[in-house]
């Protein structure tokens, strides 16, 4: 289990430096936390999350992805459907509390439109078998690896821009592929006057970062018990096939409030922890997050 360990660390160490360098927010947010005396080190931040996004064909989608971290000492947990994005997803429990949550979605692609099946399916095609079943899951290098490496071809930048109007989840996993898409910096772990969404996000907007506004800029579940934000996504200069430079969405941050649970509600806010808060995630609190990345959100970054 040591070993296991071991591995989940490095795994995680090595996706969280590729996505710091990616996301300038991180260190812009993680900066503005330690200007204002909000935390003193940046490894005094929780990690609520990280998630990423998969296209649902045979050979790929949560079924291979999750190979990795189940076995890495995950366990599978809530199912989730995104009517209106064509979405599946899962959450993953972490083997320790020190760990982030893991939420995967896929794309249903088959509910697409079949001129837009084609396109991707002329990507996806081109991994003949499930690339995890031939990866030493015990060689945190190698995933490491894996992580960051393409599946298929760069796409023309015609096939990106006509997936964007069909679906624009499509498009962003057609370019950036298994890249972090985001990660959750706790908030109801800060200081008071920080550890509320509401008082993060007024810290967040003076220290100029854009939110992402659909559906508020606050996420509320229906029982109240998470609440979440998120940075609208980098907008990166992406090299398409031939070598035609576009614009397109990145990665983003997100922000999470856990309540704590009205049964633990008599206990002293230091013998607090994660399990006596609200677990899980909710569908239309993470339906409103995954708009970071569209356009419609990505267009204010410059506004």
């Amino acid at each position: 289990m040591e070993n296991r360990t071991a591995t989940l660390t490095y795994v995680l160490e090595g996706l969280m430096r590729r996505y710091r360098e990616r996301v300038p927010d991180v260190e812009k947010v993680t900066n503005g936390m330690i200007a204002t005396g909000i935390i003193a080190d940046a490894n005094e931040i929780e990690n609520d999350h990280i998630a990423f996004r998969t296209m649902g064909v045979p050979q790929l989608g949560i079924k291979s992805f999750e190979k990795i971290f189940i076995h890495l000492g995950y366990q599978k947990r809530d199912y989730f459907y995104f009517e209106g994005k064509k979405l599946d997803a899962y959450w993953f429990s972490p083997p320790r509390p020190e760990y982030p949550r893991i939420f995967v979605s896929e794309l249903r692609v088959n509910d697409l439109p079949e001129d837009i099946q084609d396109i991707i399916r002329s990507y996806t095609d081109e991994v003949k078998a499930d690339p995890v079943d031939s990866l030493n899951l015990n060689d945190g290098a190698a995933i490491d690896a894996f992580l960051h490496q393409p599946l298929w071809r760069i796409p023309t930048w015609q096939d990106y821009s006509t997936l964007l109007k069909a679906s624009e989840y499509a498009a962003w996993v057609i370019y950036n592929r298994y890249y972090l898409n985001h990660y959750t910096i706790s908030v109801h772990n800060l200081k008071a006057g920080y550890n509320t969404i509401q008082e993060f996000n007024a810290f967040l907007e003076k220290t100029g970062v854009k939110l992402n506004d659909a559906g508020g800029k606050i996420k509320i579940s229906p029982d109240g018990g998470l609440l979440q934000s998120s940075t609208v996504a980098e907008i990166i200069d992406a090299t398409f096939e031939g070598g035609e430079v576009h614009p397109i969405s990145g990665s983003y941050v997100e922000f999470a409030e856990r309540k704590v649970l009205p049964e633990y509600q008599h206990l002293e806010p230091a013998s607090i922890t994660r399990e006596h808060r609200r677990e899980g995630f909710e569908t239309g609190n993470a339906d409103k997050i995954f708009e970071s990345t569209f356009t419609s959100q990505t267009v204010k970054r410059n506004s």
